[in-house]
């Protein structure tokens, strides 16, 4: 008995990668980081003083954040008065028209925000905006 010998032909199996996980996964990280990000801006717990003129849609890029134990902050980062304004210079770079918002607690002495208005103004910062929440109607 003679037997024939077939020869099998394997059939090469080419590994595939699915990027579908990696898409789930990049997508809900970014709806995180977008969700998130806001929150961080507004980490820093201070009551605003009320005001009845509200600029809508401004982006508020230069934020320098003064809480009511004297704390200072520039764009949620602590930071020493004396390297304010060499911050804000690095920060706004070339674009002198950038204005800087002033975030401070309305238990935060008059005199206290003034005199970071006047270092940043003598700093060369053309615009200063001081920000405020809104006033509840009812």
């Amino acid at each position: 008995m003679v037997r024939k010998r077939r020869k099998r032909f394997k059939r090469s199996i080419f590994p595939e990668v699915s990027l579908t996980p990696l898409i789930d996964t990049a997508l809900t990280l970014l709806v995180i980081f977008m969700i998130t990000a806001p929150m961080i801006q507004n980490g820093i717990k201070i009551d605003l003083p009320q005001g009845s003129s509200k600029e809508v849609g401004v982006q508020q890029d230069l934020v320098v954040t003064l809480d009511k134990e004297g704390k200072l902050f520039f764009n949620s980062y602590p930071i020493n008065r004396p390297m304010l304004v060499e911050a804000v210079k690095k920060a706004m770079g070339v674009r002198e028209d950038l204005p800087v918002y002033i975030r401070a607690d309305e238990k935060v002495s008059y005199g206290h925000v003034i005199q970071i208005v006047d270092e940043l103004k003598l700093a060369g910062v053309k615009y200063v905006a001081m920000s405020t929440r809104a006033i509840l109607n009812g």
